[in-house]
């Protein structure tokens, strides 16, 4: 089982200081223009992992920093795009990561991202309702038509390359990391390749891509 390996309150910090730091980076320069003013960007993943790594509270401090630092440096949409940001990034990671924290297997994981994706689809589906007239001035009416035909396959989506790259990135990140020093391990049972549940990440990914190209008209 992973967990911090912290000489005291400073080096805690520091971790935290250095995961909000590539959760902003991964968000400022990752984006991808998916429908509308929708955009895709990878940063949930790394506040996914920090919570599968260190504990839901870390992805909390981090999806909430990260969030208010992109509000008053790079967003277009003030406060209520830094609700809509803290909000979708809880849904999905503190959600997988308080699932992976009560159940620390294998399964635990996937069904901690699972749920992660389902209940940040339907929970953004509602914010997307309630909030999307306010600080994007469309009228409730056109929002309430674009719920199934655009943001529920954006969420959908969003949910899916999210999910999928934190299960692919989860092991290789604790090795390093393990090696470096900030995670101890406890080893439990046997190691297995799980080449199905990888092969099936593979394929969400590449099924999300090939979604995003449609959307955008490319194939």
């Amino acid at each position: 089982m992973e967990g911090f390996n912290m000489n005291g309150k400073p080096k805690k910090l520091t971790t935290i200081a250095m995961l909000c730091t590539i959760t902003y980076v991964v968000m400022a320069v990752g984006r991808i223009p998916v429908v509308l003013f929708l955009k895709y960007d990878p940063s949930d993943v790394i506040v996914a992992l920090s919570g599968f790594i260190w504990g839901p509270t870390t992805s909390c401090i981090v999806s909430v920093a990260v969030a208010v630092i992109e509000m008053i440096t790079v967003s277009e949409t003030g406060i209520w795009g830094c609700i809509m940001n803290i909000i979708q990034t809880l849904s999905f990671a503190c959600t997988a990561a308080v699932i992976y924290k009560k159940k620390h297997t294998l399964a635990g994981a996937v069904s901690g991202l699972a749920a992660g994706w389902i209940i940040a689809t339907a929970v953004m589906l509602l914010w997307n309702y309630l909030v999307t007239p306010i600080y994007m001035g469309y009228p409730r009416e056109a929002v309430a038509e674009m719920l199934v035909p655009v943001f529920l396959p954006f969420n959908l989506l969003k949910g899916g390359l999210n999910a999928a790259f934190t299960f692919l990135l989860y092991k290789p990140v604790v090795t390093a990391l393990r090696k470096s020093g900030y995670v101890s391990t406890v080893e439990n049972g046997t190691r297995r390749r799980h080449t199905g549940l990888i092969l099936l990440a593979l394929l969400i990914i590449i099924t999300c891509i090939l979604f995003l190209l449609s959307m955008n008209g490319i194939i």
